[in-house]
């Protein structure tokens, strides 16, 4: 079979490829940046040089695939991220309704059941929606947990003032978290079964933890057993990101997440649907933080 993937070498598209090569698929990653083009083509890939905001060129990309792997990527220019996700989003449909692609599986997230209300997930859930309009497709929305390795932004914090924080994580409301390569193993499971049917959605978790784990638990790898996690207000996580430089926007739709989280919004579907943990749990990640925090 022909798989097409979006993501470039990301941690999840690079474990992807390499799971659907070995299994003796052809696959096609698509990259916006040629400097990826090598390490693309080394993993037994094709190389697809373009924009994921360029409908003819994914719709020329997409011709001749069995199923495709969609994920909407960080913004890469100025463009405030929701009008960027609105872009991604617009130009994937008018790809996939032009082409003969009759599989997808979509990189989604906890929380997209909402459909507003969770900041930078309401592309996500926007993506969603619009997918499950279209006929004759068949499509799986991957919704895992707050990934692990958002926690490595958290560094500095640690270093500085020996706190882990945000502004959510109350006391007792406990998070779904995931790795990347579980996600990768999801999603090639299901793009190499593709047993699925219309539309349908999977939560992905790793582990299901509270904020007070998660800081303990880190901080007992890096030698700082009693390292806490701070609930920030939204104003103080509003400043912390915009002094660290992150654009206006993308600090606007943070915030909200994490506003979302603390009204347990986000986590309302996933704890009526609790999925079998994935293989890497808290304390498997704690120890990777743990050699890129004393590396740093």
């Amino acid at each position: 079979m022909k798989y097409v993937l979006t993501g470039s070498t990301g941690n999840i598209t690079r474990p992807l490829t390499q799971q659907l090569v070995k299994a003796g698929h052809a696959v096609v990653v698509i990259t916006s940046n040629p400097v990826h083009t090598e390490a693309i083509t080394q993993s037994g890939a094709e190389a697809a040089v373009g924009s994921v905001r360029d409908a003819a060129f994914l719709q020329q990309v997409f011709s001749g695939a069995d199923a495709v792997y969609l994920m909407i990527p960080s913004p890469n220019d100025s463009t405030p991220i929701r009008d960027f996700q609105r872009q991604v989003a617009t130009a994937y449909i008018t790809a996939l309704k032009q082409s003969a692609v009759k599989n997808v599986v979509l990189l989604s997230s906890v929380g997209a059941h909402a459909g507003s209300g969770t900041g930078p997930i309401d592309g996500l859930a926007a993506m969603e929606q619009q997918l499950k309009e279209l006929t004759n497709l068949n499509v799986l929305a991957l919704r895992p947990g707050y990934f692990y390795r958002n926690l490595f932004s958290m560094i500095p914090m640690i270093r500085t003032a020996h706190i882990m924080g945000s502004n959510f994580g109350l006391e007792g409301q406990q998070i779904p978290l995931a790795d990347t390569g579980d996600i990768a193993a999801a999603a090639g499971s299901a793009l190499l079964q593709l047993s699925f049917k219309g539309f349908g959605y999977q939560y992905i978790a790793s582990d299901y933890r509270t904020a007070a784990a998660i800081a303990s638990t880190i901080g007992a790898a890096i030698e700082q057993p009693d390292l806490p996690w701070v609930v920030f207000s939204d104003e103080q996580s509003e400043q912390g990101m915009k002094q660290a430089g992150l654009p206006e926007s993308i600090v606007e739709a943070y915030v909200e997440m994490g506003k979302a989280f603390r009204k347990g919004l986000i986590t309302e579907d996933f704890e009526k649907n609790v999925p079998a943990l994935a293989s890497v749990r808290l304390e498997d990640f704690a120890k990777e933080f743990a050699k890129v925090y004393n590396a740093s």
